[in-house]
């Protein structure tokens, strides 16, 4: 099947002063359209265009690295515009499930931040931080480079993520230049805790939208 450019759910200008609208429109226009177009080149005439991603994630490494890389930016972008929103930011809500388990496994809402932030600001060059759950439905924080993602074989850590954040420069230097902390600091206005929760209630029973 072909994949096609999702729309966003809110205007470029929306997460801003966060994220700037120009920002968000090369973002989703260019770099993730060249992902999506880029990935049915890959895949058509295949046996992959009749697998979901995360099939595909599953073995990545028998496939051709045009597969790994532009499947994966697919994927990711489609996961990164949702769990943002111009009505989100700080803590999620003491009855979300999301919070029950960040509790439970981090301590504290600043301790998850602290650790996140620092997967993120250290992640070498180009990719991704990410806030996934296991098969034993514990939440975890890793980091993959480029467009890899922890459904991938490849990843030195696997599970399902239900956050991630984007620290190629593409997705932050035309406001924040080389300051990474900055555009970092400033994704937790934006986060869309709603979706990550679902994203969370989802993880382990198997099912995929993608």
């Amino acid at each position: 099947m072909a994949y096609k450019l999702p729309e966003l759910p809110y205007a470029y200008d929306a997460l801003e002063p966060h994220i700037d609208a120009r920002t968000m429109e090369i973002h989703h226009t260019k770099h993730h359209a060249g992902y999506t177009n880029n990935l049915n080149a890959a895949i058509e005439g295949t046996e992959l265009e009749k697998m979901s991603l995360r099939e595909i994630f599953a073995h990545v490494s028998k496939h051709p690295v045009a597969v790994r890389n532009n499947g994966g930016g697919y994927w990711n972008h489609k996961l990164f515009w949702e769990i943002m929103s111009p009505d989100g930011g700080g803590q999620p809500s003491e009855r979300m499930n999301i919070y029950k388990a960040l509790m439970r496994d981090f301590g504290s809402y600043e301790e998850f931040k602290k650790q996140f932030s620092a997967a993120a600001a250290t992640r070498f060059g180009s990719g991704w931080a990410w806030l996934c759950v296991d098969k034993g439905d514990k939440l975890f924080i890793t980091s993959t480079p480029n467009q890899d993602n922890p459904l991938m074989d490849v990843a030195d850590r696997k599970g399902t993520p239900i956050l991630g954040l984007d620290v190629w420069e593409h997705a932050y230097y035309l406001n924040y230049q080389n300051r990474r902390p900055d555009y970092i600091e400033a994704f937790y206005n934006v986060i869309n805790w709603q979706k990550v929760t679902e994203n969370y209630n989802d993880a382990n029973e198997g099912a995929s939208k993608f």
